[in-house]
């Protein structure tokens, strides 16, 4: 459980980086707004990704409990 919380937490970070840089460099390079939009979903998808993984860890945690 305890690799898998920090791979949650490393998949939010790299994801949270990489779309504040592509965001950024899309502007400065003036992408087309389909370009962007992509790593938009990209980065929605990991972060639904780290949700799911993080609930999962969440409900083991209380069937160990119990």
């Amino acid at each position: 459980m305890a690799r898998q919380g920090r791979l949650v937490a490393l998949v939010i970070v790299v994801t949270m980086l990489a779309w504040l840089g592509l965001q950024w460099l899309g502007g400065r390079m003036g992408w087309p707004a389909r370009w962007v939009f992509l790593f938009d979903l990209a980065a929605l998808a990991a972060f639904v990704w780290s949700l799911i993984v993080t609930v999962g860890i969440w409900r083991q945690r209380r069937r160990e409990r119990m």
